[in-house]
């Protein structure tokens, strides 16, 4: 499953090459057309399902809903790698199937009506609904589907390339169909993956440079258009009074506000005072300091101002400083581990977090789908195969982060850090580390925001006596996205977020080909051909049962191929908000669900937290 959220890949898009066009076909024998579509067991909503649970279906329309973004934009375009697009621009779009926050991967349809897919998995038709159309009031044709589809695959972001690699051709198979046929059936989870691309209009296109960064107002099917906007200062979204979904079983209750507006800050500490004096109203907290410390001020003493914390049942992904295993410094496995050594979690929670975090030690951390002890025979059928290309602690041993808990903790664990690090062929010398040429160790960790220095710099004093020189650097948002797309950088903090269903991403996040190619989130540059194997496994999984031993056995190669040093997470969501919203009482297991809010001058009541469902 696609590991962000609908909305914000909405934010990238879509371009064609020769568009095949074949005669209608009937739809697939012995299978009948459907109204979702789910990667394992069924559906939780059936077909003549009003609305979702999370959601409430009378909720008032109207109102603004004033949010914060940090650093600027200076494209439309978010489909590219080219300039950084504004926050919230992919409610703009749509696409041709939506999922439910509170089922693992099930894609409902919406600007298709209905789906169907080939028994053997090797083809499914998408026909589009009547009145889906475009914000300038143009349908939605299968024309578009397609150059969508040639587009995002050819020219936008790398991870289309890697999510639609496995479909053989497109075709118009209808006056509103269209027909993604398969190279084979074993990507079970493509037909969903498509569901979730979003359509972009042809006619918009036609005549321009799709490669190029633009602030032309887009045209799209969403929920919302641009309205107004101020080139990386502010951007204004309005509600489309007309949308042709509005009142579709899979909208109802949703986008409720008629004007959604983002400020941009270029500073954290500014944009918290900016919310202390209401000038946006809802602030997601991910700083333990501040959301113990930040927020006693008279707002929240008088219940103007509410904390809540929204749970979910999500996996917690693996946040952490990442290397760049392209650069020769981190090649050698035994350094990667001594650098870790140097990392004290205990301290930072402890004297930075207020003790809120837990540390993580598995991708799919807070998840049925992490590993957990040794492997068992499923996992063994599928990493014996690749022993020779493994790690050997992957069968023999259960993978922890190193922790300094204890008496002497750190001490204990720079020296076994040197020791590492002699082996691999460094020495200090006059206090520096140095390997046999006389090449210093030394190397920076990019930042994107200043935030991450206070976690970044008591880590580097700690490499410093190691005799390493780790220097922080923080730079703009637009530099650190070039940075990032051309993997220019030695260390950074990188998040890869999980779903309940991995699978296609995963090539973009491990994949040797997304290690080679500029803009994908292969940001560790690993490049293994037992990982690129598990991936497929992951993939290919036949049920539920099949899914989770593969990722399990994922999880264990990537953690014992000490790529990161993990990080920390929390299995709820922070959040401040000046109280003037209404919201459901139930959190989805995917959490917060913002666009379910609705503006109530009386608020919420005084207590209210959501409770998990």
């Amino acid at each position: 499953m696609l590991s962000v959220s609908r909305r914000a890949l909405l934010a990238l898009p879509l371009w064609c090459s020769a568009l095949f066009v074949a005669p209608a076909l009937p739809a697939f024998a012995g299978d009948a057309p459907r109204h979702a579509l789910t990667l394992h067991g069924s559906p939780k909503y059936g077909p003549d399902f009003k609305h979702f649970a999370y959601v409430n279906p009378d909720a008032p329309k109207g109102g603004e809903l004033k949010l914060a973004a940090m650093g600027s934009y200076d494209t439309f375009n978010s489909f590219t790698i080219k300039g950084t697009p504004p926050a919230g621009i992919g409610m703009v779009y749509e696409t041709l199937l939506t999922p439910a926050a509170d089922e693992a991967f099930t894609e409902y349809g919406l600007l298709a009506e209905s789906v169907t897919l080939a028994p053997d998995n090797t083809a499914v038709t998408f026909t589009l609904r009547p009145q889906a159309k475009f914000s300038d009031g143009k349908p939605v044709t299968p024309e578009d589907v397609i150059w969508s589809f040639n587009t995002l695959k050819e020219k936008g972001r790398p991870f289309y390339a890697f999510y639609y690699g496995d479909v053989k051709e497109v075709s118009k198979t209808g006056p509103r169909q269209v027909t993604f046929t398969f190279k084979d059936g074993s990507n079970r989870e493509l037909p969903l993956t498509l569901g979730e691309m979003p359509i972009l209009p042809k006619h918009f296109w036609d005549g321009k440079d799709f490669s190029a960064s633009t602030l032309e107002p887009p045209v799209g099917s969403g929920p919302y258009r641009l309205k107004s906007f101020e080139a990386g200062r502010h951007v204004v979204y309005e509600r489309v009074a007309d949308w042709w979904a509005k009142d579709l079983p899979v909208t109802r209750g949703l986008y409720n506000f008629d004007t959604i507006r983002y400020d941009y800050y270029r500073d954290t500490t500014v944009a918290l005072e900016a919310f202390k004096a209401g000038a946006y109203d809802v602030r997601p907290e991910n700083v333990a300091k501040l959301w113990a410390t930040g927020y006693d001020f008279p707002a929240v003493k008088d219940g103007k101002v509410l904390k809540l914390d929204v749970p979910h049942k999500m996996p917690s992904g693996m946040q952490g400083f990442a290397y760049n295993l392209r650069r020769p410094l981190f090649q050698d496995d035994r350094v990667r581990q001594a650098l870790a050594l140097a990392f004290d979690f205990e301290w930072s929670n402890q004297n930075l977090f207020y003790g809120q975090y837990l540390r993580t030690v598995s991708y799919f951390d807070n998840s049925e789908l992490a590993a957990t002890g040794l492997p068992g025979k499923d996992e063994l059928a599928l990493l014996e195969p690749l022993r020779k290309d493994l790690p050997p602690d992957v069968f023999t041993a259960v993978y922890q982060p190193p922790s300094t808990a204890g008496d002497n903790g750190l001490r204990v664990n720079l020296r076994q850090a040197m020791e590492l690090l002699k082996a691999a062929g460094w020495s200090v010398k006059d206090g520096v580390l140095t390997n046999a040429q006389g090449q210093p160790f030394r190397f920076e960790i990019l930042l994107s925001d200043p935030t991450w220095e206070r976690i970044a710099l008591p880590f580097a004093q700690n490499l410093k006596r190691l005799g390493i020189e780790a220097s922080v650097r923080t730079v703009d948002s637009a530099q650190y996205q070039t940075r990032m797309d051309t993997f220019d950088y030695d260390m950074t903090v990188e998040v890869w977020g999980q779903s309940l269903s991995p699978g296609n991403e995963q090539r973009d996040f491990w994949g040797c080909t997304a290690a080679k190619q500029d803009g994908s989130r292969n940001t560790t540059g690993i490049c293994s051909p037992a990982i690129d194997a598990l991936i497929e496994k992951v993939v290919q999984a036949k049920d539920r049962n099949e899914l989770i031993t593969a990722t399990r056995a994922l999880d264990r190669v990537l953690l014992w191929s000490h790529q990161v040093i993990p990080h920390w997470h929390i299995s709820s969501s922070r959040v401040a908000l000046w109280n003037r919203f209404g919201m459901p009482a139930v959190s989805p297991m995917q959490g917060m669900q913002l666009m379910a809010w609705w503006t109530d001058p009386k608020g919420l009541p005084t207590g209210f937290q959501p409770k998990a469902e």
